[in-house]
């Protein structure tokens, strides 16, 4: 695909993704106002059962937080705040800014992410190739079951398991990045190094089932063009294995390999959160969780907003990556 032909075709897709994200935005913001009741209404019903007079102070907060308005107005308030100040409100149950609340866990949950994603493409790629050619050998079979393994076992089930082989047979403390003696100090080498015993636990649990799914997928569709007649043309010109293999049914094979960033990626930030409230990891999982359950709006708005924003730009992702893999595509 030409430069000019890339520079429309990632245009095209950003422009489909404005509408797409502010419907997302509405529906997200209606559901979550769904339950009937708000954060103040709770806070008013705990506060009632310890005796303590709260209408003046619930009537008060309503007032400031503009919770008594229409729906509507809400969100306006709420959307023109995020794109113009970039504000995204306040946590009722912290009583602070969302962007306080939620930045040090973003940059966890990223970090945690990508080296997850990286990691889950390492093992996914080879084996999945190795599978292919080697098809039924003993290592295909091993692969195989070791794939089926990590489909069928939950990941958190798998993360307790871990954390109590770690603690009991390699004394290493269990829960959270870092342990308990680094928890407030400031960045050395040392606790750099702490980290670094902690983090691969979580890495490993989240991109198991991942990494399972990619390496059967990586087989099937690499089996799939391994027997195609410009195969046996290339190979009939004499072209060493590895390079027909790499250049031609590899490539083709990493269409749908490719594809899955779209859903892989605000999988990896959202959809462990039962992993990360098991690991006590400081990731936006648990904040979501419990947002959602006291119905701190706000922030389980902007949370669900953020992995939202997620999906499409990993969908994104995943287009211009075929795009420049595969140039056929451009016609679509």
């Amino acid at each position: 695909m030409k430069g000019a032909d890339m520079g429309g075709f990632i245009l095209r897709r950003v422009l489909y993704m404005i509408p797409t994200v502010l419907l997302v935005s509405i529906v997200t913001f209606v559901i979550i106002q769904l339950p009937p009741g708000d954060y103040l209404d709770s806070l008013a019903a705990e506060l009632g059962e310890s005796g303590v007079d709260n209408t003046a102070v619930v009537e008060q907060l309503r007032e400031q937080y503009g919770l008594g308005q229409p729906m509507y107005l809400q969100y306006w308030k709420w959307m023109t705040g995020i794109l113009l100040e970039g504000d995204f409100g306040i946590s009722f149950e912290k009583n602070l800014p969302v962007t306080d609340v939620i930045w040090d866990r973003l940059g966890w949950t990223f970090a945690i992410s990508l080296m997850t994603l990286f990691f889950i493409w390492a093992v996914a790629l080879p084996i999945g190739i190795y599978s292919a050619v080697r098809k039924y050998s003993m290592g295909d079979y091993v692969a195989t079951f070791i794939g089926f393994i990590g489909l069928a076992v939950p990941n958190f089930l798998l993360a307790l398991v871990m954390m109590y082989v770690s603690f009991r047979y390699f004394g290493q403390s269990v829960g959270g990045l870092v342990s308990p003696e680094y928890l407030d100090q400031p960045w050395s080498w040392p606790k750099f190094v702490d980290l670094l015993k902690h983090i691969w636990m979580p890495i490993f649990v989240v991109g198991t089932s991942g990494a399972a799914a990619l390496i059967r997928i990586m087989r099937a569709n690499l089996l799939d063009e391994l027997y195609r007649p410009y195969v046996v043309t290339a190979r009939a010109k004499g072209m060493s294995e590895f390079q027909l293999l790499m250049r031609y049914p590899v490539r083709v094979a990493l269409n749908p390999f490719i594809s899955t960033i779209g859903w892989i990626l605000p999988t990896l930030v959202s959809g462990e959160i039962i992993v990360a409230v098991v690991m006590n990891l400081p990731t936006t999982g648990p904040l979501l969780l419990r947002a959602l359950l006291v119905q701190d709006m706000y922030l389980a708005g902007s949370l669900i907003l953020i992995v939202s924003l997620l999906t499409v730009i990993g969908t994104l992702l995943s287009d211009v990556l075929l795009a420049w893999v595969d140039p056929r595509i451009r016609y679509q």
